[in-house]
């Protein structure tokens, strides 16, 4: 006898996601989070995020397709906008060669006045080129996940906030999870803990690094940091990619550098710093020059990472009814209706081959396999 169908450990964008698509098709679904709903602890708050269609490898082409979909389905069912089209323009030093990054109807461009027509508002460093994907844009993320956790519960979903998963096992063909309040049955459990991962499943704890970044957003209303004159960017450079998100509807002006020091989870992330906000003001306006220095917020995230900047998502060898999803490495949110699905999918016994280039198994020793 189980308590419920499924149970889904974490609600950021992937679990919600998760509980949103498995709910969406009648199933009984219990989603845990360990911190109260609004919390800024993991990765998945803040205003926006950005998506695109340029990668580095066309291994991501069919997922990144299931991501553009699955938001036009999240926003037809929510009556919410959760994406704004802005084109994007992705900066690479022209010195060290050609750009890898590629997609549907994207462009290689090596001259700054072609830059410049395509995104006004943006400057490159000297000797750059850049990628233009005239798909990229700004997704809603608090109302992204907003709509995942309000359909959840429209569909039927419980949604227990502040009750931490202290352990799980897999009894025969049932898991039992415990938490600091109770010990549940499930037939499938989904664990979709981010930077808290290892902790939940420490055969896979080697394989992830969880960063400490930040970011500033600088006030809204700017015309340089608006669609036309700014669309999303990204600049790479040896001391970290700088990435922009422009103001798309009143959110402001937003940036970052994927990179920071290594941090512990279960440590509240430091507030950024005045040498961290001066750091990426003066990129923001050196990339941006026509804007003004306004700041309207700082604030610290965490990055969860994979060397090779892939998730880790499947069902594990040693507890088949158990599914993970993990190391998002600074690029998930845009992923996620489209990794609620695939969890979905495979909770429910669906094979998922398309997932493969980021499955569990590609990351296990093969003494590992069957343990």
């Amino acid at each position: 006898m189980v308590d419920v169908d499924v149970v889904v450990a974490g609600l950021g964008i992937h679990g919600s996601a998760t509980v949103y698509e498995l709910s969406r098709q009648g199933v009984d679904v219990l989603g845990l989070e360990q911190f109260a709903e609004g919390h800024t602890r993991g990765s998945s708050h803040g205003r926006t995020r950005m998506i695109r269609r340029a990668y580095p490898n066309p291994v991501w082409n069919p997922l990144v397709d299931r991501a553009f979909e699955g938001w036009a389905r999240w926003e037809a069912a929510s009556g919410t906008t959760l994406v704004h089209r802005t084109g994007g323009l992705y900066a690479f030093d022209g010195a060290t060669g050609a750009t890898s990054m590629q997609g549907p109807d994207t462009v290689v461009i090596t001259e700054p006045a072609e830059m410049a027509a395509r995104m006004p508002g943006f400057r490159a460093p000297d000797g750059y080129g850049a990628v233009f994907d005239p798909a990229a844009g700004v997704l809603e993320a608090s109302a992204a996940l907003g709509v995942a956790r309000d359909g959840a519960r429209e569909h039927g979903a419980t949604l227990s906030f502040g009750e931490s998963v202290l352990a799980w096992r897999q009894e025969g063909d049932i898991c039992v999870v415990t938490t600091g309040e109770r010990e549940i049955r499930c037939n499938r459990l989904v664990l979709t803990g981010g930077s808290w991962s290892g902790r939940l499943v420490p055969e896979l704890a080697h394989l992830f690094e969880v960063w400490r970044i930040v970011t500033v957003t600088l006030a809204a209303g700017q015309e340089a940091g608006m669609p036309p004159q700014l669309g999303c960017f990204s600049v790479d450079r040896p001391q970290g990619l700088v990435f922009g998100i422009p103001d798309a509807a009143g959110n402001g002006f937003k940036a970052g550098i994927d990179l920071g020091p290594v941090w512990d989870p279960d440590e509240p992330t430091a507030p950024a710093s005045p040498a961290e906000i001066a750091e990426l003001v003066g990129l923001m306006t050196s990339y941006v020059p026509g804007i003004a220095p306004e700041v309207i917020e700082a604030a610290s995230c965490l990055y969860t990472m994979t060397a090779d900047k892939r998730f880790v998502i499947g069902a594990l060898p040693w507890a088949p009814a158990v599914t993970v999803a993990a190391a998002c490495s600074g690029h998930g949110f845009k992923f996620g209706p489209a990794i609620g699905a695939a969890l979905a999918d495979l909770a429910l016994g669906r094979a998922r081959p398309d997932l493969e280039f980021i499955g569990v198994q590609r990351r296990l020793p093969s003494s590992q396999e069957l343990t």
